[in-house]
């Protein structure tokens, strides 16, 4: 199998998921520019509208899909340990201080499991499944869906134990993404691209990557989500805050 990863048709497939990975990466931009502008008073009724918060799942799902795929194309059925426990702590750092940061500036609505900690942990979970077959991963991945409309974790709901991200009902929070349904979504990433790798006569050859402007700003932003996660938000507020201030003083 970690043949078949390789090769120009990988190269295709890595350079795909890069440019959507950028793609949801400008669409958290752009979802944050609007909550942002309704934080700030310049703007009513669209950042907490069912649609556009279903838009913000979609991005959050598109993201644990793809931690599915890459762990596939990047360790195929054995784990490169350094490289991932290099990636984890690199991630597991900027989802820490994400917590820090807000707790400071949002004290009553923190995050405590957003989405970089669901990625976290959705990956570790993904590499005790590596080893299985495709099909035993497409099930434990859509028993992960549905398990939370039928139990409930309600133990996990206090402040002090919703960060394990296992609470149905957590304490107010700027983002959350729980372990429950979302590391579901992870797992359908790892079966989709076992599928791709696998099966390429299923899925036929991938076309070669198009490269104009926007495609190369899309596969730039991908390589760089995580620092543009990080960056963004603050440069938005600094932004939007004063210019929220200045026009209704």
């Amino acid at each position: 199998m970690q043949g078949k990863i390789n090769g120009v048709a990988s190269s295709h497939r890595i350079l795909l998921i890069d440019e959507i990975l950028g793609a949801a990466i400008f669409g958290v931009v752009l979802f944050h520019i609007v909550w942002d502008l309704e934080f700030s008073g310049l703007l009513q009724g669209v950042a907490f509208h069912p649609i556009w918060l279903g838009f913000g799942k979609m991005l959050a799902g598109t993201f644990m899909f793809l931690v599915g795929v890459s762990l596939i194309l990047a360790h195929g059925e054995r784990l490169k340990s350094e490289k991932f426990f290099k990636r984890l702590a690199v991630v597991g750092a900027a989802a820490f201080l994400i917590s820090v940061t807000t707790w400071f500036v949002f004290p009553d609505s923190f995050i405590f499991f957003g989405i970089l900690h669901a990625i976290s942990v959705s990956s570790l979970l993904g590499v005790l499944f590596l080893k299985l077959p495709a099909l035993a991963v497409l099930l434990i991945g859509l028993i992960f869906l549905i398990l939370p409309h039928f139990a409930s974790l309600d133990y996990f709901n206090t402040r002090w134990l919703a960060w394990t991200g296992l609470s149905a009902l957590p304490p107010p929070s700027n983002d959350f993404v729980p372990v429950l349904p979302w590391a579901g979504i992870t797992l359908l990433g790892m079966f989709a691209a076992r599928v791709l790798v696998s099966k390429p006569h299923i899925t036929g050859p991938l076309p070669g990557p198009r490269k104009n402007q926007i495609t190369m700003a899309l596969s730039w932003m991908g390589r760089n989500s995580l620092l543009i996660y990080l960056v963004h938000q603050p440069l938005l507020l600094a932004i939007i805050l004063p210019i929220g201030v200045v026009f209704q003083s």
